[in-house]
């Protein structure tokens, strides 16, 4: 049962009384919204009103807007609640998270490579400065996943390290700076993502270490940040076998669940094991991981009924609550469990001193917002783009560039591989100049004579009849001279943008060229740098490249760094928090 006395909660007696005080006087209706983080749909204020008062909701989270939007929906929410609200944000790189206009300091790969866990504090202080302006007061952040295998396509860039101490070190200092804003933290994801290569937003995925493993990689993580008195967690959909088989060693293959709907990895390795005695939330309840276990009817009480005390988003808002409630009605919510859910609730709202607050309290003056992407912040996020910045592989003599040697450059844009998921999410993320764009831009400027490749592709649809096909030839089997090419640049920059977000896989999409530009086959022929702007693994897709550089976001800060270490005005100093190697021989030739 939970000790609201002890860390995360440490209430003191009136506090304790608010919350027991406030459960005993709530209808069942009331009860079972607290339960729910919704996700807005819109902002209306109409919506907003019926959210709090038709559905009781324990905790919002919403879509991305301006500063000036989400402080005026917050209020909207806080001063129509019953019960104040959790106000929940994704700060996982910087204020960014909570609001357009917020400063990005960098996601977590990009931190890592500082390799000082001062710049993780410095994100997450950044993070709760600018989301508490905005009336935000928890954060789905730090995540403390470990990347241990480099194909997986979700957290290549959002994680601190490959190692356990590194990712800790770092954890803690985001949960130190995120806590002198008032806000909670939520680390995520457990068990932890990172071994299997699937995306459990779109299929099964298994955290497949022995529990021995888990402790010594993992379970580092998760105690030490427990031990510290971080207050949430949030429970991934991940099926880890060894430790449900531990917990119940009767458990058929076929009857083990995710973690989020899992009693055995919930209530008794988080709560029992590691003895955390906070709040629990599951990841988010569309992702298939969690979808394709149970039907939606048994999906909503089974995590409440494991050992989670929140629920992640409404599918369909009567019908999710109707689910959640029948749970209840028939007794797979137990009165005990649903008490315990509540008491955490609660508590964790009054260690945040919400029940002293007047409503029109709750979110800070909208004066606030001056500190959303101040002078200051950009300045901490140009450090970090400074320090991060990894010259991860160089085995030319090509560095630094100079107008004298290089003055014709080519900058040959790359991005990753398609699929119908991939796709929609390109179509509904703001469009703007490419990393390519922007790097050639800078380097005009410092004197450089730049051109943007265009594949030949295109033209070939303008072509007819046997031109076409002479064309097609060339392109495709590389008959064209050479010499015409080399004599043309003094060097080449493959520029690659690969964002795994909702594919499966975060590679390369070379598409079938041979003799066209895209795949850097020339690296004998011409000076070539490859740069990586997202992910940190692409040397798996160019082993050939002499020299390989990680960026690990494409930030205006982060390509004037990029220039200015390219024309040696500033030194590599980043050090690779992952194996940017992926595990193979031939990627350090």
């Amino acid at each position: 049962m939970v000790n609201l006395k002890a860390k995360p909660f440490n209430l003191d007696d009136e506090a304790i009384k608010w919350v027991e005080e406030t459960i005993a006087s709530m209808t069942i209706e009331e009860k079972i919204g607290q339960l729910f983080v919704n996700l807005g749909i819109t902002r209306d204020e109409e919506y907003l009103k019926d959210v709090v008062n038709n559905y009781h909701i324990g905790a919002a989270r919403y879509n991305p807007g301006s500063a000036a939007e989400i402080h005026q929906q917050n209020v909207i929410l806080q001063t129509n609640s019953k019960i104040p609200l959790f106000i929940a944000s994704n700060l996982e790189g910087g204020g960014n998270g909570a609001c357009g206009g917020g400063t990005e300091v960098g996601l977590p790969v990009k931190i890592g490579a500082t390799n000082d866990p001062k710049y993780a504090y410095e994100m997450g202080r950044i993070s709760g400065i600018e989301g508490a302006a905005t009336g935000s007061n928890w954060t789905f952040a730090p995540l403390v996943d470990i990347n241990l295998n480099w194909r997986n396509p979700i957290i290549s860039s959002r994680c601190f390290s490959n190692e356990a101490e590194k990712v800790l070190a770092n954890a803690l200092g985001y949960f130190k700076g995120v806590s002198e804003s008032n806000m909670i933290c939520a680390m995520k994801h457990f068990p932890g993502d990172g071994i299997d290569e699937r995306d459990h937003h779109i299929s099964n995925a298994v955290m497949s270490l022995g529990c021995e493993e888990w402790d010594k990689s993992y379970g580092i993580i998760y105690k030490g940040l427990i031990e510290e008195g971080i207050q949430s967690v949030m429970i991934g959909h991940f099926l880890f076998p060894a430790y449900t088989k531990h917990f119940n060693p009767t458990i058929k293959d076929e009857e083990i669940l995710p973690a989020s709907l899992c009693k055995e990895i919930t209530t008794d390795l988080l709560r029992g094991k590691l003895g955390f005695n906070g709040l629990v939330v599951t990841d988010a309840s569309h992702m298939v991981g969690m979808t394709c276990a149970l039907r939606r009817k048994d999906v909503l009480p089974q995590a409440i009924a494991a050992g989670c005390d929140m629920f992640l988003f409404f599918n369909d808002l009567d019908e999710d609550f109707g689910y959640m409630m029948d749970g209840y009605k028939n007794g797979v919510i137990t009165d005990e469990r649903l008490h315990d859910a509540l008491t955490r609730i609660l508590g964790a709202k009054a260690g945040l001193g919400l029940h002293k607050k007047a409503k029109e309290e709750l979110v800070p003056p909208v004066e606030g917002l001056s500190v959303v992407g101040c002078e200051e912040h950009k300045k901490i996020a140009k450090e970090v783009a400074d320090k991060a910045i990894t010259l991860v592989k160089n085995k030319q003599d090509v560095l630094p560039l100079c107008v004298e040697k290089h003055k014709r450059i080519l900058v040959v844009p790359v991005g990753g591989v398609t699929s119908s998921g991939g796709s929609l999410f390109n179509l509904i993320m703001p469009k703007g100049p490419s990393p390519a764009d922007k790097l050639a831009e800078k380097l005009r400027a410092k004197g450089f004579d730049v051109e943007i490749y265009v594949s030949p592709l295109e033209e070939l649809a303008k072509k007819e009849g046997a031109e076409k096909n002479l064309a097609v030839m060339k392109y495709f089997l590389g008959k064209s001279p050479v010499g015409e090419f080399v004599n043309k640049y003094d060097l080449i920059i493959t520029a690659a943008a690969v964002n795994g977000t909702g594919m499966t896989v975060e590679r390369v999409g070379w598409g079938f060229s041979k003799g066209g530009k895209e795949i850097p086959w020339y690296v004998h022929e011409i000076p070539t740098i490859v740069v990586s702007f997202k992910s940190p693994f692409l040397l798996a897709d160019v082993p050939q490249a002499k020299t390989y550089i990680n960026t690990y976001d494409a930030n205006e800060v982060t390509i004037d760094a990029l220039v200015a270490k390219l024309t040696g005005e500033s030194e590599f100093v980043g050090v690779d928090p992952v194996d940017a190697f992926c595990g193979m021989w031939d990627t350090r030739l």
